[in-house]
Order: C-alpha cells, then sequence, then structure tokens
C-alpha cells in the first residue's frame, strides 16, 4: 500500500447529488479524478482493476455524509472491495502522508508458481494490524472462490515481478554497456514509480539488498 495523494477541492456534484433521494456518488469527474489521484490503481492490491469499484473507505451503512463524502470515496478492484466490505474498518488511510505507510508493512513475494504472499508488520498498532491482514487476505484468498480470484492477482504479480527481476539482473550482467545500463535504469525506475503495479514488492525487494539499495534506493 501506498500514499496517494486526493486532488482537492471535492466535485462540486457531490453536494448537489447528496440533496437528492437517489443521488449518485459517482457523479461528474469523480471517476476520472479518483482514477488521476490513485494512479488507476487499486489502492490495496496495487493492480489495475479491469472490474472497478468506487469504495468508502469508511463504510457509510447509508450515512449520507459518508456516502458522498469526497475523502471517503477510493479507487479499488471488486476483488478487494469484496474482500474489505464492511469487515475492515480501522485499516491504515493511504491519503492521509502522515501514516508512514510504507515503514509500517513489509511486502515479499518469491517469484515461483503457487507461492504465498507475505506481509509482515513492522509497526504494532492496530491499523497496521489490520490493514496487514485485509492485504493477506486480498492476495491469499478466504473463501474457496476468493482463494481463485487470489490465485490469478498472485499470478499477474509473478509475471511483473518476474519482469522487474529480467531489468535488474541484464543492469548487473557484465556486458551490458552504458547504454544499455541507461535503458535498463529506465524500465527500472518506472517499476518502482507510484503508478506502477504491485509497487510496494518491488521496493522491497530494492530495501532488502544492499547493492540494489545502493544502486536504486532513490527511487523508493
Amino acid at each position: 500500500m501506498l500514499f496517494f495523494a486526493k486532488s482537492q477541492p471535492a466535485p462540486e456534484c457531490l453536494a448537489h447529488e447528496q440533496t437528492k433521494a437517489s443521488g449518485d456518488y459517482k457523479c461528474g469527474d469523480v471517476l476520472t479524478r479518483l482514477q488521476t489521484d490513485f494512479k488507476n490503481k487499486c489502492y490495496i492490491c496495487e493492480a489495475q482493476p479491469t472490474a472497478i469499484n468506487v469504495e468508502h473507505f469508511r463504510p457509510h451503512k447509508r450515512d449520507r455524509a459518508l456516502m458522498f463524502d469526497w475523502n471517503n470515496l477510493y479507487w479499488a478492484c471488486s476483488h478487494c472491495n469484496n474482500t474489505k466490505l464492511a469487515k475492515y474498518t480501522d485499516i491504515l488511510d493511504c491519503t492521509n502522508p502522515e501514516e508512514d505507510i510504507e515503514a509500517k508493512l513489509k511486502y515479499s513475494f518469491n517469484p515461483w508458481p503457487h507461492e504465498q504472499v507475505a506481509i509482515a508488520a513492522i509497526a504494532s498498532d492496530p491499523c497496521t494490524l489490520s490493514t496487514q491482514s485485509l492485504i493477506l487476505a486480498v492476495f491469499n484468498g478466504t473463501t474457496e472462490l476468493k482463494q481463485l480470484e487470489s490465485a490469478n492477482l498472485r499470478n499477474q504479480l509473478l509475471q511483473d515481478i518476474r519482469d522487474f527481476q529480467n531489468y535488474l539482473c541484464d543492469y548487473f550482467e557484465p556486458t551490458s554497456d552504458d547504454e544499455a545500463k541507461a535503458y535498463l535504469r529506465r524500465k527500472i525506475k518506472a517499476h518502482l514509480h507510484e503508478a506502477s503495479t504491485f509497487t510496494s514488492f518491488k521496493r522491497w525487494m530494492i530495501r532488502e539488498n544492499d547493492r540494489l539499495k545502493q544502486e536504486f534506493g532513490d527511487y523508493c
């Protein structure tokens, strides 16, 4: 999970839609702004969603103020939204810079078929532990159906991590000249950018290796 800055002020249509009996919180430019703010990534799993949900970070429970609150609307995939539901109400807020999310959760995934995702809580506060539990449920599944969805998600992660590792390996090949290294550095930097999919996993790969951290740590 990464920090994403929500654009301000809120879309003007939300206040108007809130007054309607059947108002729509996906009004006006809400969708395009959320897509931009969250880099077209699900804020929980960091994949680009094909089935997009506008999620309420805090369950609104028919509270119309929460339902139409711009700061409570997040960009998520259906798998993560359906996993979270109203069960995880105290997770870290990725739009709050004071949370320092990347310092609280460590991501790891061995790039082998059928491997599961490991998330370690670096902090011990309830919000961090709840977020850890949610992300583990998202990537490793809970019910039989969710386990199948999670396996598909991990397959996407596997392909992305393998591509990233290939760039890293090629960068350190003795045969890579300056031109090749410059090209590979751009590719590696792009993978570590917040707009890349599964960025948290790739940034932790860099942080965990002294040589990689020395070479690419500034991109994390």
